[in-house]
């Protein structure tokens, strides 16, 4: 979804809007997956990484800009644990119990008119 808003900076607002936001790349170098026995299973994503494409445009009472922005997010790790109900009473359910992750890197590439 489209992210627009506004924040207050120094002397004024800034008013946003980011769209067209795409992943155009994901890198799982490392990740599996295990069974923990009676609770659920465990998911550990390492050293990934996450490229996104998006436009932006800011306004504020002195100027306006476009354009266009690429992020991209290295050393991204991940561990979730999911749950598994034991009873068989209905359909097979799953539930996150737990997710810790971090990053690394953060690159913003901003190509705009100004």
């Amino acid at each position: 979804p489209d992210l627009t808003g506004h924040e207050k900076f120094g002397l004024g607002n800034i008013k946003y809007n980011i769209s067209g936001i795409h992943v155009t790349a994901v890198e799982l170098p490392s990740a599996s997956i295990s069974l923990l026995p009676g609770s659920g299973i465990k998911l550990v994503i390492g050293n990934a990484s996450l490229t996104i494409d998006m436009n932006w445009n800011i306004r504020t009472w002195i100027f306006k800009d476009t354009g266009r922005s690429t992020v991209h997010i290295s050393k991204v790790f991940v561990t979730a644990i999911f749950s598994t109900p034991q009873d068989n009473t209905g359909p097979t359910s799953i539930s996150l119990t737990s997710c810790r992750t971090t990053s690394g890197d953060i690159d913003i590439k901003l190509n705009g008119k100004s």
